[in-house]
């Protein structure tokens, strides 16, 4: 079995900065080992939110993330991958909200695939779509 050590460190920030916005910043260092003589893969990024709540059945948000994978800890691959995100919340009813989301990642290599088999591209576009269903007493902005 390996006997390297793996070590985290995450820390993280949030501001309510009036009624309708929350912004939070993220911080994370990450080192590993796999054997005590291995050499060590060191992996540190960041993140920040916002979040606007339009209106009581209305919310906007975005988020931006920027993670250094040297040795590819996470990845797989030696690089720096970067995202953002759009998200829109809309109350359907009481215990219902409809989220769309749109996301851009990308990388300073070739990592993500293609329609092409073994055509790689350095960045990629997603678009997600999410209901969340929810029963019980909640209280306050999610």
């Amino acid at each position: 079995a390996a006997n390297g050590k793996l070590h985290i460190i995450d820390s993280y920030a949030t501001w309510q900065a009036t009624p309708k916005l929350a912004l939070a910043l993220e911080g994370d260092y990450v080192i590993q080992r796999l054997w005590t003589y291995s050499p060590p893969s060191h992996t540190s990024g960041g993140a920040a939110y916002a979040r606007y709540q339009v209106s009581p059945k209305f919310a906007i948000g975005g988020r931006t993330e920027y993670l250094s994978d040297r040795g590819g800890l996470f990845s797989g691959a030696t690089q720096a991958l970067k995202e953002t995100t759009l998200t829109l919340e809309q109350k359907i009813r009481e215990g219902f909200l409809l989220r769309e989301e749109w996301r851009r990642d990308f990388s300073n290599r070739r990592y993500f695939l293609t329609d092409t088999l073994g055509i790689l591209e350095e960045e990629q576009n997603t678009v997600t779509v999410g209901l969340v269903w929810w029963f019980g007493p909640k209280q306050g902005a999610w």
